[in-house]
């Protein structure tokens, strides 16, 4: 079983359209893939006809794309209504966000026996859970191979090797890098390029925005994902 961790220079850079289309490429190829989003914030509250549950889109579009038959509250088991830092929300419900529920939540996943585990991480890479705690700990702790999305925009050079060598300090392996390039930048190609000698690891797809997931897959290279098993 492969372990991948979808991380980012920062909020709203792609992870979720990265682990959609990394899941679904897989699935294109017969794996079989699970999904997991252990913390969201800015969930809709959903009543279902046996209970009631907050619902994040993003645990929702990462459900569509695996085929594991898994239910929204395995893959988003941690879930804060407000869209504000999930520690935060957290404090604002008297609740803590322990790593050790995140674990749990994890190991139910693996017991489906996938080819494959793809993680999205929230934020960034040092994303907070408040009590010095960060979801970081839980990559580390579960040994995960990690995939750095990288907003191509004004100042994403420092963000993006501040994050990498962050992620080699923790004693992870980063197995590659994708240069998401959803909004318009100057010098796109020689921004790519200085990325290319920075970061050791390979570039494994450079995405503009296309909505339809089926299509977008042919812009990534899996090999260095697909080798891992």
């Amino acid at each position: 079983m492969i372990k991948l961790f979808i991380t980012a220079t920062d909020t709203d850079a792609g992870k979720t359209y990265v682990a959609q289309l990394i899941t679904a490429a897989l699935v294109q190829k017969n794996y079989k893939v699970a999904v997991f989003k252990p913390v969201s914030a800015g969930c809709e509250i959903i009543h279902f006809a046996d209970n009631t549950s907050l619902v994040n889109e993003d645990a929702q579009l990462l459900q569509r794309q695996a085929n594991c038959d898994q239910n929204i509250n395995d893959i988003n088991p941690i879930a804060f209504e407000p869209a504000i830092a999930p520690h935060i929300a957290a404090d604002l419900m008297n609740v803590e966000i322990k790593l050790i529920d995140i674990t749990a939540g994890f190991e139910n996943i693996k017991e489906r026996n996938s080819d494959f585990i793809i993680t999205e991480g929230a934020g960034g890479w040092r994303l907070p859970l408040g009590r010095g705690k960060f979801l970081s700990e839980f990559a580390q702790q579960t040994q995960q191979k990690v995939i750095l999305v990288v907003n191509m925009k004004l100042g994403c050079l420092n963000h993006a090797l501040l994050t990498y060598e962050t992620i080699l300090a923790d004693g992870l392996d980063c197995i590659g890098w994708v240069a998401n390039c959803a909004e318009p930048m100057n010098y796109l190609d020689e921004n790519i390029a200085e990325l290319r000698t920075l970061i050791s690891s390979p570039l494994i797809a450079r995405l503009g925005f296309e909505p339809d997931i089926k299509k977008a897959v042919s812009a990534l290279n899996l090999s260095s994902i697909t080798k891992l098993l």
